[in-house]
């Protein structure tokens, strides 16, 4: 039996209410990441988001994924969605590696981000994400949306369910084989209790990137394990 291909990216998301402490903690999770998700909508002053990207990027070597999660998509960050963009834009002039846009943000607005990645010189990448925290929806609705991620111009796509049960882990998983055939990256797994199998299995079975908390006590999502259990996890299987 041939040994399995451990995911190629482990992303560790921090959450934090101010830029001192998000650089802190990005600098004590870095040794486990090979990306780090700062989620600006945690940081307390709306002000700071857009300053934040700039300060990172100069002390942090490892890839940085910018995220401004609306509360309509359970975030933090709320007001007007055009200022809602605005760190995200500066993050990718700034020349972050990835940040993340909700598939359901205002079309024009989605546009701009996606424009924005593709100015000459930004290394930036896009994911256009969407996320159900109620439940795991068919498989003709996630199909549906994976091609809506596709058509957006998105560099990657991410799908993220909450799991209710084994089928419904397999549903989202098998996603990864309908993103193969499109030749189009994708982040898939499950949340909940029931979907942290697939935290593990997604880098398995061809999932672009998988997420992790900083430690125990941490996780920005239900049923996010520690990145250290996790690498622990990926060792065992080699």
């Amino acid at each position: 039996m041939p040994t399995p291909i451990p995911p190629n990216r482990l992303c560790v998301s921090l959450a934090r209410p101010t830029v001192s402490a998000a650089l802190a903690a990005a600098r004590a999770a870095a040794s486990l990441a090979d990306v780090l998700e700062i989620r600006l909508d945690a940081l307390s002053d709306p002000a700071a988001r857009e300053e934040a990207s700039a300060l990172l990027l100069r002390e942090v070597a490892t890839p940085l994924l910018f995220t401004n999660r609306p509360t309509w998509e359970g975030g933090q960050a709320s007001g007007p969605e055009n200022e809602r963009i605005r760190p995200l834009l500066t993050a990718l002039a700034s020349g972050c590696a990835y940040v993340d846009i909700e598939l359901e943000t205002d079309h024009e607005l989605r546009a701009q981000v996606i424009a924005a990645a593709r100015d000459r010189g930004s290394p930036g990448r896009v994911i256009v994400s969407w996320h159900d925290f109620a439940g795991t929806p068919a498989g003709a609705t996630l199909s549906a949306v994976l091609q809506q991620q596709k058509s957006s111009g998105a560099d990657i796509g991410k799908i993220v369910t909450m799991a209710a049960s084994s089928h419904d882990v397999r549903r989202v998983l098998g996603l990864l084989e309908e993103a193969a055939d499109l030749d189009f990256p994708l982040i898939a797994f499950c949340m909940g209790d029931q979907g942290k199998i697939s935290r593990l299995a997604t880098g398995y079975l061809g999932g672009y990137m998988t997420y992790a908390a900083e430690s125990a006590g941490a996780a920005t999502a239900p049923g996010q394990l520690p990145a250290a259990r996790l690498r622990q996890l990926e060792e065992l299987l080699q």
